[in-house]
This record gives C-alpha cells, sequence and structure tokens, in this order.
C-alpha cells in the first residue's frame, strides 16, 4: 500500500535542506516544461542560437549579457503561463470567461516578453551597424 503524499509535508523544511529541495523542484519544473510545452522549447533553442549569436557578434558584454537576459526573461514567462494553464486546466476544463482570460493574459505576457527580445536585438544591431 503506498503512503498519499501531502503538500504541507514539503513545508518547513529550512537551510540547506530546503536549498536542495528548491533545486530540485527548480530542475523537475524546467523538465516538465521541456518535456510537454512546445512553444518552451522552441523558445529554448531559441535561447541557445541568440547566445550563439551573442558571443559571435563584435559586441561588449554588457550587449550580449542584455540579449541572454532577455531571452531568459521569455523563457521564464513562457513557464509561468504554462503553469497557469496548467492550473486552469487542473481546475476544470469546461470553457469559462475567467478562463479563458487567465489564459489570454498569459499568452499577452510571452508576446510582451518576446517584443522585450526584438526591441533589445533591434536597438543592438542597429548601434553596431550604424553607430
Amino acid at each position: 500500500m503506498s503512503e498519499t503524499k501531502n503538500a504541507k509535508d514539503l513545508k518547513g523544511k529550512t537551510g540547506l535542506h530546503r536549498l536542495i529541495n528548491a533545486c530540485g523542484y527548480s530542475r523537475d519544473g524546467f523538465l516538465a516544461a521541456y518535456r510537454h510545452e512546445e512553444a518552451f522549447r522552441q523558445e529554448f533553442w531559441l535561447v541557445i542560437a541568440a547566445l550563439v549569436i551573442a558571443v559571435l557578434l563584435p559586441i561588449s558584454v554588457l550587449q550580449a549579457g542584455i540579449l541572454v537576459a532577455c531571452h531568459l526573461f521569455l523563457l521564464t514567462v513562457e513557464i509561468l503561463n504554462s503553469a497557469i494553464e496548467a492550473t486552469v486546466d487542473r481546475i476544470g476544463t469546461e470553457i469559462h470567461p475567467l478562463s479563458k482570460r487567465a489564459k489570454d493574459m498569459g499568452s499577452c505576457a510571452v508576446a510582451l516578453a518576446g517584443a522585450i527580445c526584438l526591441i533589445a536585438w533591434i536597438c543592438i544591431l542597429w548601434d553596431l551597424l550604424f553607430a
């Protein structure tokens, strides 16, 4: 007979034990996003490509850091959007205006984060080509 786990059993950890658990949860979250979310996989490989291009371009470390940070922000927002979608779906799969609003707002957040990446690239490439 398997013992049922309760979320409150995970609370109250402190110190190094809490940090080790947090790292494990973060790894699990990354793997879940990569395995189950096509958009996350696409954006992850976009980040890898952006890193390679940023390293190869004759830009400053600050500019490269800005590009990397923008893309990491995009991944962060995509994971939060996926978490919102999973939570809404966990509550119920029926079509409800509030569920639609939550999912649409999460999608909008991803689009805005993508726009931040695009603006950063345009500014840095403009500076590289025309300054």
